[in-house]
């Protein structure tokens, strides 16, 4: 038989339906009890919650603001603590998969601007239909976004005055801090709806056309004072267009108060220019406290990646990330190289944009061992770089042998280069080993290295396991062609006290020799979170020298991946999920079906 329910659960059942089918509170409410309000304010929808915290007499505000200065655990901020424990509630019952990552300090903007981001999203796929043609402010919502906020007690809010896209935006816009929009909303109408709105970051996509590029102008003219950050993806850019935002970001033609700048899987009209476009090399020059800047898999030509380069050493911006992946810029720096510096003292630039650069990614540019050569001499321009990507670029063994003297130059600095990223870089074992056994003899060695995804064999083992014994805190070897020869000699690397933290060592066919040397390395890596040793053609001997060496780090380890080895389901079932993977710390990832992405072959 049922529990009977209690006399506060009944008394507040019935005020929640009663606030539900209101459009205020009534003011009694508020004359409840602070722990009655609370418990009432854990059962409301979100629209009736919104009306409760934001109904709520001035005098009772100033009270708790009087707490609150006095007592750390004043009323103000018990209350407030309460109210926004009901708004994440209601966060959780909408977006479950989203509360665990995201951890703001205020819920209650949280949910609002979530909501209205649903509404927007919602609605660009109505305004994109050919046969769309209202205000966008009149869209109406659906029942599948508008039953969260509100009960369907709630008769008032069903009304057609509550659907339309333009009360919500008004209503909430005020709560919104970062938005995504469609190009179908860079009309000047957008303007308007979002008027109450003080952007802080703005992520626009599928500008097209110089009116959608009007209407985003008069957007970041709007929300100029406060917006920090923009993203451009899967647009098309002229000259003119380019000239136009930049232009609209910029106070009185002087500076502009960018952080976060970013384009990225766009098209470039010019993509090999003679000059910049005006507007955006002043934008780059005048961003006193720009600190990233991202244009990325845009298809820029050498031209392009030099005359951004060159803009940027003249600039005066604290530029701390530059990332000019997925280009095709063969040759943007051939014209940096000794004589370039001849009589200029290292670090002595114009500008300081360069100096103060912390990232620099290159990743996908098709940069050769000449380029890797020249970019040797523009590293000069940095001198606290900390972390190089240049991954997919057919540089070979005598590229990185070109960049050997800047690697040891650079881990001398007060602040020292730490991250290095070679993966698929057509390297051989002989230059990988040249690498590691000069980043072994530093002073201070790297943090993290990743040669992932060259052939190199076996033999580069013995080098990996050295710099494993040094501070080498993260680790990628995937699909190096290891084998079994591999991991036995990378055994004699792994010591007690190693400071490995995270290690990839999949892909590389190591039978059981891979369990072996996952024994020797979680008994040595006390500080060892992350594992991945999926796809390694392991045994099912191996499970009980796995479970060996879980039994060791347990309580240490977050993540162990060991999908595609293709075990016995119930051998795996018996010896490692059923004591790791579903105790109250998840640390293993488990599957005996290979997929697709997962499929490796080691063979040319």
């Amino acid at each position: 038989m049922a529990e009977a329910p209690s006399l506060l659960f009944l008394c507040t059942a019935l005020l929640r339906d009663e606030i539900v089918q209101r459009a205020d509170v009534p003011p009694a409410v508020y004359d409840l009890p602070p722990d009655l309000l609370d418990t009432l304010a854990l059962h409301l929808p979100p629209l009736a919650l919104q009306n409760l915290q934001s109904g709520m007499p001035s005098e009772l505000q100033n009270e708790d603001e009087h707490d609150n200065d006095c007592l750390k655990g004043g009323r103000k901020r018990r209350r407030y603590s309460n109210f926004n424990l009901a708004w994440k509630k209601n966060f959780n019952l909408r977006w479950s998969k989203l509360t665990d990552t995201t951890q703001p300090v205020d819920w209650q903007q949280r949910y609002w601007e979530r909501h209205l981001q649903s509404c927007l999203d919602e609605a660009a796929e109505i305004a994109s239909l050919p046969s769309f043609s209202k205000c966008i402010g009149e869209i109406e919502m659906s029942d599948s976004v508008l039953k969260y906020i509100a009960s369907e007690g709630f008769t008032h809010f069903w009304c057609a005055k509550y659907r339309k896209l333009s009360y919500n935006c008004q209503q909430f816009g005020c709560y919104a801090l970062c938005l995504s929009l469609q190009s179908v909303f860079c009309v000047s109408e957008i303007c308007h709806i979002l008027r109450s709105c003080k952007l802080q970051t703005l992520v626009l996509r599928w500008i097209r056309f110089q009116e959608q590029v009007n209407g985003l102008c008069k957007l970041l003219n709007q929300n100029r004072e406060t917006l920090t950050c923009l993203e451009l993806i899967h647009c098309k850019l002229s000259s003119t267009s380019v000239n136009s935002i930049c232009n609209a970001l910029i106070h009185n033609r002087k500076t502009h108060g960018i952080l976060q700048f970013s384009i990225n899987a766009s098209y470039f009209d010019e993509t090999d220019p003679v000059a910049l476009p005006s507007g955006l090399v002043s934008f780059l020059s005048s961003g006193r406290h720009l600190y990233s800047i991202k244009l990325c898999e845009n298809d820029l030509g050498k031209n392009f990646g030099k005359l951004v380069f060159r803009t940027l050493l003249d600039a005066s911006s604290c530029l701390s990330i530059l990332d000019l992946s997925e280009n095709n810029m063969a040759g943007w720096l051939s014209n940096f190289n000794r004589r370039s510096l001849t009589g200029i003292p290292t670090f002595s630039m114009v500008g300081k944009s360069l100096q103060s650069l912390r990232v620099l990614n290159l990743r996908g540019n098709e940069l050769r061992k000449d380029d890797a050569d020249n970019l040797r001499y523009a590293l000069a321009h940095m001198p606290n770089l900390e972390f190089l990507d240049i991954s997919d670029n057919p540089i070979e063994d005598d590229g990185i042998r070109n960049l050997i003297p800047y690697f040891i130059e650079a881990t001398e600095r007060s602040f020292p280069f730490a991250d290095l990223n070679l993966e698929n870089c057509e390297l051989s074992c002989d230059g990988v080993t040249q690498l590691l056994h000069v980043l072994s003899t530093l002073r201070k060695p790297l943090r993290s290295i990743s040669v992932a995804d060259n052939s190199l064999g076996s033999s580069v083992a013995g080098a990996l396991g050295v710099i494993m014994g040094k501070s080498i805190q993260i680790l990628n070897v995937e699909g190096i062609g290891l084998g079994p020869c591999g991991f036995q000699d990378l055994i004699k690397g792994v010591t007690e006290g190693s400071n490995i933290v995270n290690i990839n060592i999949s892909k590389n066919r190591g039978g059981i020799e891979t369990a072996t040397f996952l024994l020797k390395l979680l008994s040595g890596a006390s500080d060892l979170v992350s594992v991945n040793a999926s796809y390694n053609l392991m045994p099912v001997e191996s499970i009980d020298i796995i479970h060996s060496a879980l039994k060791i780090a347990k309580g240490k380890l977050e993540l162990l991946d060991l999908r595609g080895n293709n075990w016995d389901d119930q051998k795996v079932e018996d010896s490692l999920i059923a004591e790791f993977q579903n105790s109250a710390k998840k640390i293993l990832i488990y599957s005996s079906s290979p997929t697709l992405d997962g499929l490796y072959d080691g063979d040319p």
